[in-house]
């Protein structure tokens, strides 16, 4: 938590000294959120969430910009499908974060725009948590479910951000990345049974910048 504090007030220190050139983005997409759990030494299945990102855009150096940003990012994963006779099951897991991403990208000239490549930290605070029962043979129900040490997920998870993507003349830009969570997130009415659980996103979608 310290370094990510440290390296927030760096970037904000970054973007104070070149305000002059400040600019801004907001970007919007899908992610294909999923799990990396420890005793079953795999990812679990993806399911499909949303996510919504506002950022300043400041140029550092030649080609190389700080972004700082707010996020909200939908995650989870689909934790079992499975079928007995004609009866199909499916656990689906939703959860949402406000998440803090300090990320650097180069930009560089290509055809009619910008290609560009970034990655940096990212912090994140749970706001909400749902796990979704679905059955071939009974109703569909939902149980909300708390953030915490003691509950089923810990609400505070730190990782890296890789992203890449195209941007055109006009600022709008489509782009995909992915999100490496570092931090083990069960918490402790779950982690006997399951090990570790480190969040995994992919994500594809469509932006602007001025």
């Amino acid at each position: 938590m310290k370094k990510f504090t440290l390296t927030v007030m760096i970037a904000l220190f970054i973007v104070g000294g070149a305000k002059a050139q400040l600019g801004y983005g907001l970007k919007a997409g899908l992610n294909f959120p999923s799990y990396n759990i420890e005793n079953s030494d795999s990812e679990t299945n993806s399911t499909t969430n949303f996510y919504v990102t506002g950022y300043l855009d400041a140029p550092v150096a030649n080609n190389v910009f700080i972004q700082p940003g707010v996020s909200l990012q939908g995650k989870g994963a689909k934790l079992m499908s499975a079928s007995w006779g004609n009866e199909n099951a499916e656990i689906t897991q939703n959860t949402m974060w406000l998440e803090i991403p300090v990320n650097v990208v180069g930009k560089f000239d290509a055809g009619m725009g910008k290609v560009f490549l970034g990655a940096g930290p990212y912090a994140s605070f749970g706001l909400s948590g749902k796990n979704k029962f679905s059955s071939s043979v009974t109703d569909d129900y939902q149980e909300d479910f708390k953030f915490g040490k003691d509950n089923t997920l810990k609400g505070t998870d730190f990782g890296l951000n890789f992203l890449a993507g195209y941007e055109l003349e006009n600022g709008i830009h489509i782009h995909g990345g992915y999100g490496l969570g570092l931090t083990n997130i069960a918490g402790k009415q779950i982690e006997k049974s399951t090990g570790d659980i480190k969040n995994r996103v992919w994500s594809v979608g469509i932006g602007f910048s001025m």
